[in-house]
């Protein structure tokens, strides 16, 4: 990636989160990672060429990567308030919201809690329900250990903090927020007001199926279903191909339109 042009730490919700800030605009992007991730190992492909387009304010969540942790368990909704406090930290009045895997639940409850500040959303590979999710998804956490995570996400994590302990509470605080997920309430999506466009890998951790459930929930919103996995759609680190290519043109004709 470019270097960033401004990065920082903004000390939101008792948290002193971690952001960087690539180019200019009048409309800001916001760059939500997933689960277990860092700026990088979700965006390192796709950001520099959203960065052509839009001023990007890439985040980083509570216990992530350079962002410090909480005595609380990590929730979408707390991410929600965080990026919005960010904002507001930032001066930055409406901006539109992107994220993966988890940080895509965490832009649709942006949607949900801080209407104000979103003019459009992208959620990618996102979810809101646990029968969203492919079967067996949910069997392996209450087993899981550090050594389970994918290595590229560990040393994405290790290579801007090099706590090992820190990743670790990371890892622990990622599967207690899976292993409790609570289903949303259907009137939470259909709450939302801002245009979404909702993508998803046809061989994702979240089946078509629910993709397909979340573009008919929430109010005209847009759906594209890409062939690939989980994580190839946005070029996160360990994937292999180009698809993100073709997700970064769907992101920015969503966006100009």
């Amino acid at each position: 990636m470019e270097k960033a042009k401004t990065t920082g730490y903004a000390p939101v919700n008792g948290i002193n989160m971690y952001y960087e800030i690539y180019g200019g605009g009048a409309m800001p992007l916001v760059l939500i990672h997933g689960g277990g991730s860092t700026i990088e190992s979700t965006f390192g492909n796709m950001l520099p060429i959203l960065a052509e387009h839009w001023q990007i304010i890439a985040v980083e969540l509570q216990a992530h990567g350079r962002t410090s942790d909480r005595d609380a368990p990590e929730s979408f909704e707390q991410d929600a308030d965080d990026v919005a406090a960010l904002l507001k930290h930032l001066n930055i009045a409406k901006a539109n919201i992107l994220g993966f895997s988890n940080g895509g639940s965490t832009a649709m409850q942006i949607a949900i809690r801080h209407p104000g500040i979103v003019n459009k959303i992208v959620v990618i590979s996102g979810a809101y329900k646990r029968d969203g999710f492919i079967p067996g998804f949910f069997e392996g956490f209450p087993k899981a250990t550090l050594n389970d995570m994918p290595e590229a996400l560990r040393t994405a994590y290790l290579n801007v903090n090099p706590d090992k302990n820190g990743l670790q509470v990371m890892f622990e605080k990622d599967v207690a927020r899976m292993q409790n997920f609570k289903d949303w309430n259907d009137n939470d999506l259909r709450s939302i007001k801002a245009p979404a466009l909702i993508i998803a890998a046809d061989h994702d951790v979240m089946i078509p199926e629910h993709a397909v459930e979340m573009s008919r929930m929430i109010p005209g919103a847009r759906l594209a279903i890409l062939p690939g996995g989980h994580g190839s759609i946005i070029g996160e680190v360990g994937s292999a191909g180009k698809l993100y290519e073709i997700t970064a043109a769907l992101v920015e004709e969503f966006l100009n339109e």
